[in-house]
Order: C-alpha cells, then structure tokens, then sequence
C-alpha cells in the first residue's frame, strides 16, 4: 500500500485511505497552504464541509496546485441547517461555487436529522443520478440511526463518517457498516493529538520507529477504516502520510483496541443541538 492506494466503494468508486481533513482550518491562507502541501506530497483525498467556513480555500488550492481535478477526491457535507430538499439542493451549489467545480466525488449529510434526513437524501440521491457527485453518504450516523433512515434509501450510503480512535472504535457500528457494504470513515482519529499522551502509544511507537499519530492511522486502515487527519502543519501532514510502510502485529492491534473507553472527543450525535 502507499498514499494512493484505495478502497472500493460500494458503488465501484475508489476512495482513498488516507486524506486530509480540514475541520477549523482557517479560510484563506492557512487552509489553502495546508491543502497545497498535501497535494505536493502526494494526498489525493481533501474533505471539508459547508460548515468548515473554509470550501473556497479548498478551491483555490486545488485550482492552484496544478493538479487535474479528476485525479482528487474531494469530499463535502451539507449542514443541518440546510437539510431538507429545497435547501440541500441549494447548499450544494453553494458549495460547488465555492469549491469552484462542477461534481464533488463524495456528499455527505453531516449529521442525523431525522425526517429532515430523508428529505436530504432524496435530493442527494437525484444529484447521484445526475453525476453532480460520484457517491453519496452520512456522517455521524450510529447503528439506531441506519436501521431507521435505510428503508428510505434507493440509493444505499457508501460512506459513513463518524468519529473513532482508540478511545472510542464502536464495534458494533464498524460490523454493521461493514455488513452494509459501508466504507467508516474516522474523523478526529488522533484526538486532537491526545494520542501522543497515551502511554501504550508511546511504546508502539519506539517499537516501530514511527510517531503515536502514524501507529494510530496505521491501526485504522489496518481496521478497513478511512482516515482524515487534520494539520495545517507542513512537517505533520508529510508525517501523517509516513503509514503505509510497516504493519502492526495482530497482537499489537489488540492492544490498541483494549483501549476503547467509548469515550467521545465531540457531541453525540443523539444529543446534537445544532
């Protein structure tokens, strides 16, 4: 494996294993610099969101990059402000004219939203059908949420992004969506750096000559798990791609799963306000 190799998506998409996330990226320089120096280091996958407030940054680094937009794989979400039919419709095009393309390979809802989710879906599926983006799929969605919103679907999700990291794996979410045919997808997959702190890490990490952040990223494609770290930093981000090089031992992966304390960094998303 290396930093282009992929996944199959359950509609014969190819996803990348590896991107980089943009959540609090700041617009304008900070994120379009940070966009470039992963695209000069050899990511293929950008994902942002409506709500990252940064989509026209992402733009104009892959405009400025030089590199053919069919060969990136970029990703964005519609806000639960916006779900519904009408408004996801609109929120879309919003953020293809801020992203400054005509497709987006993969849509995401961002967060569930009930009723208003499966009107979201059905404009989402007949923008699939267009080809106004290759593959359409959730975020923050658990077991309960997919029993109840699957029914719905004419057009089963590929992804579902949720947060997972050693803290906080979901089992029984990552066997139902691989069941499914879902691709998981971690969001904060380094806990906003807390892996560094933990002591199990640590010692990985002087085993394998790597960082705690590339043990923990090795981990999550070793689980058939997409990853999206976020760093602005050059130095991290060219770091954070240093995974495909070695393997954990099926012991040490257990190790790292005895860690879960299903523990979350954000909100449940049975508890969301926003």
């Amino acid at each position: 494996m290396n930093l282009s190799s992929t996944t199959t998506l359950n509609n014969g998409l190819k996803m990348p294993w590896l991107g980089l996330g943009v959540f609090l990226s700041k617009e304008g320089t900070e994120v379009e610099n940070a966009v470039k120096v992963a695209l000069a280091n050899g990511y293929k996958s950008i994902d942002t969101a409506a709500i990252y407030k940064n989509e026209r940054g992402v733009g104009k680094a892959i405009r400025e990059s030089g590199i053919p937009r069919e060969d990136i794989f970029l990703t964005s979400k519609v806000w639960n402000a916006d779900q519904g039919y009408s408004t996801t419709m609109a929120a879309f095009e919003e953020s293809l004219e801020k992203l400054q393309t005509d497709y987006l390979d993969l849509y995401l809802i961002h967060w569930p939203k009930g009723e208003r989710s499966k009107e979201t879906w059905k404009a989402m599926e007949e923008l699939y059908q267009k080809g106004r983006m290759k593959a359409i799929g959730v975020s923050n969605f658990l077991v309960h949420h997919l029993d109840d919103f699957l029914p719905h679907c004419k057009v089963m999700p590929a992804v579902n992004q949720v947060e997972f990291h050693p803290e906080l794996i979901q089992p029984d979410l990552l066997a139902y969506c691989q069941k499914k045919g879902i691709q998981l997808e971690a969001w904060s997959p380094i806990m906003k750096g807390r892996v560094n702190d933990v002591p199990l890490m640590q010692e990985l990490a002087a085993k394998y000559g790597k960082t705690p952040v590339q043990i923990v990223l090795r981990w999550d494609i070793q689980k058939g798990v997409v990853t999206i770290p976020k760093s602005v930093t050059p130095e991290r981000i060219i770091a954070n791609a240093a995974i495909f090089g070695f393997e954990l031992s099926p012991e040490d992966m257990d190790k790292i799963d005895a860690l879960d304390q299903n523990k979350r960094i954000g909100g449940h998303p049975d508890h969301i306000t926003f």
